[in-house]
Parts: C-alpha cells; structure tokens; sequence
C-alpha cells in the first residue's frame, strides 16, 4: 500500500469521527453532511479515484467556507477553548472557530487529491 492509501484512510475514520460528534451540534443536518461528504472523497481517495470537477467544487467550497467563518483572533479563540477545559459551545465565536477550521481540514486533506486530478 502506498503513502496515499494509509493518508486517506486515516482521514476517512478522521471525518466519521468528525461527523458523529457534530450530531449535539445547533445545526448538525449540515455538519454531518459536510463531514461525510469529505469521508466519501477519502473513499474514493483509498482507491486512487479523484473526481476533478467535484473535487474542485467541494474544495472551492470549504476554501470559502474557511475564510468565512475564520475567527477574529485565532489566539484569542485557542484560549478560551483552553480557559474552558472542555468541548462544549460557551460562544458563538467559539463554533465559528471550530467550523472555520474543520472545513480547513478538509480542503488541506482533498488538496492532494484535487492537485492529482487536475494533473491527468
């Protein structure tokens, strides 16, 4: 097996992860579906296949999603997540933080593949 295999492998159980804990989220319909989305790429990612065109829309889309949803002050946004100990949602700004970043996740994680796409 190869660097990809295991790359997107450790990802997918990543995103189901990611997917199950978003189900006490305010707005889970959207999370879990954004999340599995990003497992069902990581699938197909184990097998090599990587769609350019919906690749690109749905890291386009997390892209912007990321910068929308980025944090006035990521130090600031780290420290109250450590000042509060534990994983419950004190603010808005908190949920904000912590979706701006799982959507960066994705787009560094489906950016291999995208790139190895658009290369054929």
């Amino acid at each position: 097996m190869n660097f990809w295999k295991y790359f997107y492998g450790f990802w997918a159980l990543i995103f189901v992860l990611f997917a199950y804990w978003q189900f006490n989220d305010p707005d889970p319909e959207i999370w879990v579906s954004i999340y599995a989305v990003a497992f069902i790429f990581c699938l197909r990612g184990i097998k090599g296949i990587f769609p350019k065109y919906p690749l690109t829309l749905v890291v386009l889309a997390c892209l912007i999603g990321a910068i929308y949803y980025w944090p006035d002050s990521v130090p600031g946004w780290i420290g109250q997540e450590i000042e509060q100990g534990d994983l419950t949602m004190k603010t808005p700004e908190m949920e904000e933080g912590r979706e701006s970043f799982g959507l960066l996740i994705i787009t560094l994680v489906m950016l291999p593949g995208l790139i190895k796409a658009w290369k054929k």
